[in-house]
């Protein structure tokens, strides 16, 4: 597969088989993303690979609070509500998910189970916490750009090794968790996180291709010749 057929094809997976990925092929995969860019070369990026019991005990912990309506507790600032045609492109994703896997609007049990998976790391067989370095937290917002090339990395290597992936903010809504059962060191701030493993054909959710903006309507070219 060839980057252009990577990115044209790319889409998040949100459905998994058990089937388990070996450290080898993550390996490979983690090594391709990075040779992303980063800023004056930083490389802030920390990658905590689960798997296992490790992510089981994640997916419990996150289950287990949010159920209790334990607030969230991240890491980074929170994007808050989305409005404007923002919003408008986040309705639009879900209505396309809903429709795809026959949950109706007023289905308030299915549609509970569905924010349910995001906690759960989508059933995912391994969880990738993304994290940059502590030290550079106070440095802006550089060091979490350079953690989404890197992010973007993962998603398009992998797919590229026929694995799918979604990213999760949802998996690190319980920061302290995720922390707890990845071991991350206190010198690190949590991002992010990815579920990955090999693609359930069957999942109707797998299909669903997000919209995207024309070229005209996202960019401006200045001092071309017409």
């Amino acid at each position: 597969m060839d980057l252009q057929q990577a990115m044209q094809e790319r889409r998040s997976i949100r459905g998994f088989k058990k089937d388990p990925v070996s450290r080898e092929l993550l390996e490979e995969v983690i090594a391709l993303a990075n040779r992303a860019p980063s800023s004056m070369n930083t490389q802030p990026w920390h990658l905590h690979v689960l798997t296992g019991e490790p992510l089981e005990k994640v997916r419990e912990g996150n289950s287990t609070r949010m159920l209790q309506g334990i607030p969230p507790v991240r890491e980074i600032s929170d994007h808050g509500a989305y409005a404007g045609v923002h919003r408008d492109r986040q309705v639009g994703i879900a209505k396309q998910l809903f429709a795809a896997m026959g949950i109706e609007r007023d289905d308030k049990e299915r549609r509970q189970d569905w924010v349910m998976r995001g906690f759960r790391q989508f059933d995912a067989p391994v969880s990738i916490v993304v994290c940059f370095d502590k030290s550079l937290d106070d440095n802006g917002t550089i060091a979490h750009f350079d953690l989404g090339a890197v992010t973007y990395g993962l998603v398009l290597a992998a797919w590229s090794k026929g694995l799918g992936s979604v990213i999760n903010g949802q998996g690190i809504m319980q920061s302290p968790v995720v922390r707890e059962h990845a071991q991350i060191p206190d010198d690190q701030v949590i991002m992010t996180c990815v579920a990955l493993g090999w693609p359930d054909e069957s999942f109707s959710a797998n299909e669903v291709v997000s919209t995207r903006r024309p070229v005209e309507e996202l960019a401006r070219f200045v001092g071309f010749d017409d």
